[in-house]
């Protein structure tokens, strides 16, 4: 039986809906069609036979309708005018086709609906043709698969060809259309539903309803766990301390480590990382977890105060009653011994459930120890992978330091070094997600095109720190909490760098710097440099032959003694003082040589690793003491060369032991400054006089010399000043315990005035070194003097963080820093020349598959410290600014995350209900960076990801 026999239509082997209706429908007919959906594609595919019509009854047959974008209001609707026939094919038709729709509806046709659900299920189309009658009955929707005009599935319909049954129908609809208890009238909010697909909409609001469609889901998750939180912590001292924006990172951070066992907190200097970890805390210590926190040695102090553990008079958080352990990172490298009274010999480290790691980059290298388990060894296997399942908290705001691949060691302890970890959300490897990321940072590095890095990184890489990261720049807060910048009168303006130039001598007599360079790299330094000395038939043994990281001996050395000038240009960069006591430390050195050579003493570690240099205790700890026979060495040669670089040095210590405080040119020139600031006191918000100065030193001899140096002319005028270095801490107020002097430099930001028996004094001048660069608030002061400057630019930043945070109620804060040279250019070459280039940017390398950098790339990498540096001379950068290349906050979603919760507050029901296929046009602006093109956004509906498929961070959204 062909289709034209039978009087079924099913849309498949016995015809179309569709192709009845366009046969039957005549110009002027009457139409009464029943159905659960409505679709305008529906009526595009008749709209030659239903534009001349007399009339249409539409009758809804079921008051509610599920809509796909919005699970949750389906109670709420009336009618449904279907989305299901948007293809891509027809979506940009949309708007002329839903105008003209409405026009006809407006014209010819009524819409009601039945008020009881489950009451009607069929489907009915009936025409009259100026009293020709034609019917069809059954489960075709007027949608473009219910006519078989789309992939249409499989329906029953039949052609109803008794005239008494066709009016019986008739007779069955209008009993139904007219009886005011089942139906009422919907064509007005029809057309409303039409009018938003014609509208012109704003292209700010299309913006937001594809965020709303992309992340509706992440935010409902976020819902719910700010309502747990708030729960949990609503009563708690450190829960009402936060900001909107720290309450929202506690929940974030939450979450993560929830459902990923881990989280990053990378939000820049200066937004309160610390508190946002002891909310985070307090949230799982009342679950009952057991929680340890490792942080820098400098920082226990910080941690130490708000645990009840150590009952801490200043606790501000006394009524949390937290109870976290802490301990230093350099106590993983410790087996015995006591630690914030804790005995490291019978220590159970696998006891915590929590572990909250400060400062984490410190554990961005993987290096292999030869005697025992390395610090990281000992995290990663005796504290996360033992005992139960171990939940991670990493915060630092440099995760990435020289390379993505800093990251993978970092996220190895959220994972406990499992690879596929991630697997649930698409990552089949990390290690290989992070290696290909590797490989795009170096390709879009060594090609300049740093700006460009993230279209080159593969999507599950986005996929994975957006799942395990917080990264929120200072401008992210200024942007998306505006309240919170009202409350506090915005952050503090920076105001332009000042640089200050010095001559070293006020006589004139000591060598300008350039001078004293030229003399360093002519050194022969002939103490670090044993290998050089070995006899030719005892060179190829293989004690001398070890490599460790791609370095022979050989080449250690040469390496280390550029470093070793470097350490002495920084010296003598930071004051004369310390110059003379390196040369002079460095002298004893050499005598001691000496004297062991003369003795015929076997030869090893040579070199003072003792030193205030980050950098160069890295490069020292890299490879093994190396024992040098003397019957294998040149002593004779070696020992004149020796001699030489003895009468140098001396020559060098007794020229710059010289220059007493009377005549430190630098020295005057701070004295200058502060006296200044005294006289001339800033106002900050509340009117207060603000004399405060935070001066940093990269090196404690220097620090201790300006603290002896200025406490008498300070205390004649009239205020009192306080040291902080990593060792000792002292202030003429009288106290010598850490926390005391920063609290008393910043009272209100430390909230001194909570504490009972507290001076009312202040400390106003405080000279510090790198100890408290890092998870400190200061922000009492307003000025940061550089005495000198580190050649680390994020350093810098780190330091200016102290005072430029949130919260201050200074209206400006002002960065100084004092530099050896007039000439940055003249500068950068001197520090270069000294043949410690590729040793500079580190010589401990790093965990990776990767060996050491090539000299190419460490030029690359120092050259770019050199620009950052000149930026640095005329503007304060954030740390998101600083780095062309790669931060976290390319890599996740905040800002969009952000950008949808402040409009959700605004127009949640309009983003929920206005339809699909929506665009708009934004003209070309070159200037704001909008070229032509056109950006979709498409949602797959059937999504199976393939092994070895490539994840899409967006899935199911392209």
């Amino acid at each position: 039986m062909t289709a034209n026999q039978s009087g079924i239509r099913d849309n498949h082997r016995f015809g179309k809906v569709g192709d009845f209706l366009k046969e039957k429908i005549q110009p002027n007919a009457q139409l009464r069609f029943v159905s659960a959906y409505f679709s305008i594609f529906g009526f595009e595919a008749l709209k030659a036979e239903l534009l001349p019509i007399d009339k249409l009854q539409f009758l809804f047959g079921e008051p509610t309708f599920v809509k796909q974008l919005d699970v949750a209001q389906s109670q709420a609707k009336a009618f449904h005018i279907v989305e299901q026939d948007l293809w891509l094919n027809n979506r940009l038709n949309q708007k002329a086709i839903a105008k003209t729709c409405a026009n006809w509806i407006t014209e010819k046709v009524e819409i009601r609906s039945l008020i009881q659900t489950n009451l009607l299920h069929g489907k009915l189309y009936h025409i009259n043709n100026n009293g020709v009658e034609s019917a069809l009955l059954g489960s075709s929707n007027f949608t473009l698969h219910g006519l078989g005009e789309g992939n249409s599935n499989i329906e029953l319909n039949l052609i109803v060809d008794s005239d008494r049954d066709r009016q019986d129908l008739k007779s069955w609809f209008d009993g139904i259309w007219n009886d005011k208890t089942l139906v009422k009238d919907v064509k007005q909010e029809v057309l409303n539903y039409l009018t938003q697909l014609y509208h012109n909409h704003s292209p700010q609001f299309i913006y937001y309803k594809t965020l709303y469609h992309v992340f509706y889901e992440d935010w409902q998750r976020y819902q719910e766990q700010r309502e747990a939180t708030e729960k949990s912590l609503n009563k708690s001292e450190i829960w009402n301390t936060l900001f909107d924006f720290q309450k929202e990172g506690v929940v974030h951070a939450i979450t993560k480590i929830e459902t990923h066992n881990g989280c990053i907190l990378a939000d820049s200097v200066g937004l309160g990382k610390t508190y946002e970890a002891l909310a985070v805390i307090k949230y799982f210590e009342a679950k009952h977890h057991n929680v340890l926190v490792l942080c820098p040695k400098k920082l226990s102090e910080n941690w130490l105060l708000y645990s009840s553990r150590y009952q801490r008079q200043l606790n501000p958080l006394k009524a949390d009653k937290l109870n976290y352990t802490v301990l230093s990172h350099t106590d993983l490298s410790r087996e015995k011994g006591l630690s914030n009274n804790v005995d490291l010999s019978d220590f159970e480290w696998s006891q915590f459930d929590l572990i909250v790691i400060d400062e984490s980059h410190n554990f961005r290298n993987d290096n292999k120890s030869k005697n025992g388990k390395s610090r990281y060894q000992r995290l990663l296997e005796d504290v996360i992978q033992a005992g139960e399942k171990t939940k991670v908290l990493l915060l630092s705001a440099t995760p990435v330091n020289n390379d993505l691949s800093d990251l993978y060691n970092q996220i190895r302890f959220i994972s406990a070094d499992d690879t596929h970890a991630f697997a649930d959300i698409g990552i089949v490897d990390t290690k290989k997600t992070l290696r290909a990321a590797q490989n795009a940072f170096h390709d879009a590095v060594k090609n300049k095109r740093q700006s460009q890095l993230a279209h080159h990184l593969n999507a599950d890489f986005f996929k994975l720190l957006d799942a395990i990261t917080i990264a929120r720049s200072r401008k992210h807060i200024e942007r998306h909490y505006p309240n919170v910048a009202k409350e506090l009168g915005r952050f503090p303006k920076r105001t332009a760098p000042q640089s200050i130039y010095y001559e070293m001598d006020t006589l004139g007599v000591f060598p300008s710097f350039v001078g004293i360079e030229k003399e360093i790299s002519a050194y022969q330094l002939s103490l670090f440099n044993p290998t050089k000395y070995l006899l030719n038939e005892y060179r190829d043994l293989p004690e001398y032959q070890s490599k460790v990281k791609n370095f022979t001996q050989e080449n250690r050395e040469h390496y280390l003694i550029g470093m070793m000038k470097v350490n002495f240009l920084k010296r003598l960069e930071s004051s004369v003082v310390s110059f003379a006591d390196t040369m002079a430390r460095t002298v004893i050195k050499i005598e001691d040589l000496i004297k062991k050579i003369k003795q015929l003493d076997e030869i090893e570690n040579l070199i003072d690793d003792d030193s205030d240099d980050e950098e160069l205790n890295d490069a020292l700890a890299v490879g093994k003491k190396i024992k040098f026979k003397l019957k294998h060495l040149d002593c004779e040669r070696w020992l004149q060369d020796l001699e030489n670089d003895k009468e140098q040095l001396k020559k060098l210590r007794d020229t710059a032991q010289n220059i007493t405080s009377q005549r430190d040119g630098k020295l005057h020139e701070l004295k200058r400054l502060i006296t200044h600031k005294i006289s001339n006191p800033t106002i900050d918000k509340q009117g207060k006089s603000i004399k405060k100065v935070l001066i940093f030193t990269a090196f404690s001899d220097t620090a201790q010399y300006l603290y002896n140096a200025l406490k008498s002319d300070l205390t004649e005028l009239g205020v009192h000043s306080g040291l902080v270095t990593g060792s000792k801490c002292e202030a003429t107020l009288g106290m010598t315990n850490f926390n005391d002097v920063l609290i008393n430099f910043s009272p209100t930001a430390k909230k001194r005035s909570g504490f009972k028996n507290t001076l009312t004094d202040e400390i106003d001048i405080l000279i510090a070194t790198d100890c408290i660069s890092e998870g400190q608030n200061l922000q009492d002061c307003d000025w940061v003097i550089n005495y000198d400057i580190h050649w680390n630019p994020v350093r810098l930043i780190q330091r200016f963080g102290r005072i430029d945070r949130i919260n201050s109620q200074n209206k400006d804060v002002s960065m100084i820093n004092f530099w050896a040279t007039a000439e940055l250019d003249q500068y950068l070459n001197l520090k270069n020349r000294v043949g410690a280039r590729m040793a500079l940017v580190d010589i401990s390398a790093t965990g990776s598959d990767n060996l050491l950098l090539t000299e190419d790339d460490a030029n690359d990498e120092l050259n770019y410290r050199d620009e950052q540096l000149k930026r640095m001379k005329d503007e304060v950068l954030d740390l998101e600014e600083l780095n062309d290349g790669a931060t976290l906050t390319d890599f996740n979603f905040d800002d969009f995350r952000a950008d949808l919760g402040g409009y959700l507050d605004l127009e949640r029901d309009k983003l929920a209900n206005t339809p699909l296929g929506l665009y708009a046009v934004v003209p070309e602006q070159p200037d704001l960076n909008i070229h032509k093109g056109v950006i979709f956004c498409l949602q797959q509906k059937v999504y199976q990801q393939e092994k070895g498929q490539q994840v899409n961070p967006l899935t199911p959204f392209f």
